[in-house]
């Protein structure tokens, strides 16, 4: 059965790669960038696929949290319901630390905006459907003010601190649902991959991308991730494991939770 399934940050690498392998099986698949131009070819090229499925785009800023509202109010005002939503954008290294709401980008991006998006599109995504976020091995214990202020925190640090932040935040909202929501999970989808971010943050090619995109497509579509809402699934290992322990601390969690919505009402995304 064909699915709808919304890719954030999808105008290369592995986001560009799993668009890709999707809409070659025939799925729709909603684009996401944040350069209109890119996501333009980026569209252009996937809709051109023999046989593929239907393609549509959308231009946002995550580092700027009106533009998630906005995003979110774009898709939900085109579509009835989502089937997949797969929350890949992510940010490591840029010359622009902080975003216009004085956060860090890295939290903006890898962790607080995915949140507000997540929580903006629940309504489309009926109990069958699924939300896969993006995690990586790279997981520091959380700064909860770093998380709620720019604290000049090292690209690494900031990075690793706002994936664990992500992986705490799929597990409390997976709980959360009661067993009447989508399925949630966390994903590392492969260690130093050949994205852009590993290129710009590392100076190494990196290993395939497909690695990293495969695995996010068996999480979108695949039955061994159907009843795995609240897990984390290691790609390094090939299998589902554990998480940085604070992702297991229900009290942590919490907080970490706590301090993305108190961002969110500061900035009026509430």
């Amino acid at each position: 059965m064909q699915k709808t399934i919304l890719i954030t940050g999808s105008t290369d690498g592995i986001g560009l790669e799993t668009a890709k392998m999707l809409v070659a099986q025939g799925h729709g698949v909603l684009l996401h960038g944040r350069n209109p131009a890119k996501l333009a070819d980026a569209e252009k090229a996937l809709s051109q696929l023999p046989g593929g499925g239907r393609v549509e785009s959308f231009a946002a800023d995550l580092s700027k949290l009106s533009e998630v509202e906005s995003f979110a109010a774009a898709v939900a005002g085109k579509q009835a319901g989502l089937d997949v939503l797969i929350n890949n954008a992510g940010i490591l290294r840029t010359s622009r630390a902080e975003t216009p709401d004085g956060l860090d980008v890295r939290f903006a991006v890898n962790a607080i905006a995915p949140y507000l998006l997540t929580k903006r599109l629940l309504p489309l995504i009926g109990p069958s459907g699924r939300i896969v976020n993006v995690s990586s091995a790279a997981q520091s214990p959380v700064d909860l003010q770093a998380l709620a202020v720019r604290a000049g925190q090292s690209d690494m640090e900031a990075y690793a601190q706002s994936k664990l932040a992500l992986t705490m935040w799929s597990r409390h909202l997976a709980q959360a649902q009661d067993d009447g929501g989508p399925v949630i999970v966390a994903v590392n989808p492969g260690s130093m991959l050949g994205s852009k971010m590993v290129r710009q943050g590392f100076g190494v090619a990196g290993g395939d991308i497909r690695i990293g995109a495969e695995i996010l497509v068996r999480a979108a579509l695949d039955d061994s991730f159907a009843t795995a809402s609240g897990a984390y699934f290691d790609n390094d290992a090939g299998q589902f494991g554990q998480p940085h322990p604070d992702a297991l601390d229900d009290r942590k969690s919490r907080e970490v939770v706590d301090r993305i919505e108190a961002v969110l009402a500061g900035v009026g995304q509430a």
